[in-house]
């Protein structure tokens, strides 16, 4: 039954290619290239599907198909270097303009959800949404002591729809693994789980409320970004109530020039915003796309970003957040050789791989793209490039940083719209040198015992005790590999003298230990 109704969800995608006048896009492929003609056959070819503009009928279908490929849209909605304008354009419309759903029905959940009738929370709640995006819509209220929120709630029957979609994927991406041998490196059932998993987390609102008060606090004394204060007496797992903030979109590039912004500056602040989180929290909003991206207007001159759902946000492991900054700072100097010692050491391609072989391959995709202004280089282009080139080296490309090269893609898109002559290189680097510095040196020590010196000084008593057992193992055992004349004697004094040393050993440790992490507690 399962493989059935897989088989229907397939054969529906493709009808509503055809229906949008995209069968060019499916009879493309080299799988249906030989039926190309039968297009000039299809009865929906009579209803005139081309008359509207392409960027138009693309954004459609994807509407159509549902929210997977709604959040495709939106990711290539930011890629306006590499997708002709027409169709961005249209894209844009997909980040909060899908189709809502009736109010009835959401004041219905809504009431449902805090188990009380609308009146009894609200002063007053606008019925007409003022966003209505893949997962869920959001709503105008004013709470009962006169206070702006905005309340969002999930799409009716949307954990169905997702677990549809999402069996069809894992279908997909089980047939590509069995019978596309190049599709093995990149782990599409991994990734297909990866992206279920992050699907599954953005349609618990308690969850985002959740990574929305971590993300305010992480820049609770920043200038450049806010973020909206949660209600969470008013908040369930498929609603969510928060302050309502005002802002100018990121998009409108127009608006931001009249009310006198630098978008130089805006764009710097937004790749600041980006590598603090990365680097410093290793805590990203995984989801920035324009319409999640609000620019106060109160202070042009010193400019402050606002960002709302929080539905998709990343976590890097310090393994990841390691070879990821030092890979960048080793692109930025063009050693590719430690670009290929870390691929190795990082386990991304095999340690059989020979470093000079894989080195040169590197350094032939990445010569000709820094030969231009670094302004001009995109990362995204330099990132599949190398991809390319890695698939003669069995490269792994690491599921858990999917959705991080998917923010990068969105940051450099969005920060060239604002000033396409940004040098995107020369703005990181400064923070990724940040970073390496705060891994190494006396301030990193110091910050470790910090960290640590209470567990230390809480073990401190067993330590003389600890020093004496390995000190008498250790004599014990050369013991009976020597030829002794007075054993009794000599491991008495051996076990005086061992126990003595250790308790002086562990004493002097211990003092040490609780001076070092009181110069820690002071430094920091």
């Amino acid at each position: 039954m399962k493989t059935l109704t897989r088989l229907f969800r397939l054969l529906h995608i493709g009808f509503i290619l055809f229906k949008h006048g995209l069968d060019e896009i499916a009879l493309n492929t080299s799988l249906l290239h030989s039926l190309r003609l039968l297009r000039y056959f299809s009865p929906l070819r009579w209803r005139g599907p081309h008359q509207k503009p392409r960027g138009k009928r693309i954004r459609e279908a994807l509407e159509e198909l549902g929210p997977l490929f709604v959040k495709f849209g939106q990711l290539l909605s930011t890629r306006c270097d590499i997708l002709p304008e027409d169709i961005v354009q249209e894209l844009i419309y997909l980040q909060d303009r899908v189709p809502s759903f009736s109010s009835i029905l959401a004041q219905k959940i809504i009431e449902e959800a805090l188990d009380r009738p609308l009146s009894q929370i609200f002063q007053s709640f606008d019925p007409l949404p003022l966003a209505s995006a893949s997962i869920a819509q959001v709503h105008a209220a004013v709470l009962l002591d006169k206070e702006a929120v905005v309340i969002k709630v999930l799409r009716p029957n949307i954990h169905k729809k997702i677990k549809q979609d999402v069996a069809l994927l894992q279908t997909l991406a089980k047939l590509a693994q069995k019978y596309w041998k190049a599709s093995r490196r990149f782990k599409p059932r991994e990734i297909v789980a990866e992206f279920e998993k992050t699907l599954v987390n953005e349609l618990d609102l308690m969850r985002e409320a959740a990574s929305a008060s971590q993300l305010k606090r992480n820049f609770l004394h920043s200038s450049i970004l806010y973020i909206p204060k949660i209600h969470w007496p008013l908040t369930t797992h498929n609603v969510l109530v928060m302050e309502r903030i005002y802002g100018l979109p990121i998009s409108d590039i127009d608006g931001l020039k009249q009310h006198g912004f630098d978008l130089k500056k805006l764009a710097e602040r937004l790749i600041e915003i980006f590598f603090t989180q990365v680097f410093r929290d290793s805590f990203f909003h995984a989801d920035m796309h324009p319409g999640n991206i609000l620019v106060s207007s109160t202070e042009p001159r010193n400019p402050t970003y606002i960002t709302v759902d929080f539905g998709i946000m990343g976590i890097l492991s310090q393994h990841d957040q390691h070879y990821l900054a030092e890979n960048l700072m080793a692109f930025l100097k063009r050693d590719y050789r430690r670009v290929a010692t870390l691929h190795i050491q990082s386990g991304w391609v095999p340690r059989s791989t020979r470093i000079d072989d894989f080195e040169a391959a590197i350094r032939t995709v990445s010569e000709p793209m820094f030969e231009r202004p670094l302004k001009e280089i995109s990362m995204g282009q330099l990132l599949f490039r190398l991809f390319q080139t890695a698939a003669h080296f069995q490269v792994n490309i690491q599921p858990q940083l999917i959705l991080l090269q998917k923010t990068l893609l969105n940051i450099e898109g969005l920060s060239r719209q604002l000033d396409p002559e940004i040098d995107l290189w020369h703005t990181a680097k400064p923070y990724l040198e940040k970073w390496m510095k705060n891994q190494v040196g006396v301030p990193a020590l110091l910050k470790k015992i910090r960290n640590h010196g209470p567990f230390w000084i809480e073990k401190l008593p067993e330590l003389p005790h600890l020093i004496y057992d390995a000190l008498h193992n250790l004599s014990h055992r050369s013991q009976e590999n020597s030829v002794i004349l007075s054993p009794n004697l000599q491991v008495v004094k051996q076990n005086s003298c061992f126990s003595i040393k250790g308790v002086c050993l562990g004493t002097l440790l211990g003092v040490s230990l609780c001076l070092i992490w009181q110069a820690a507690r002071s430094y920091f």
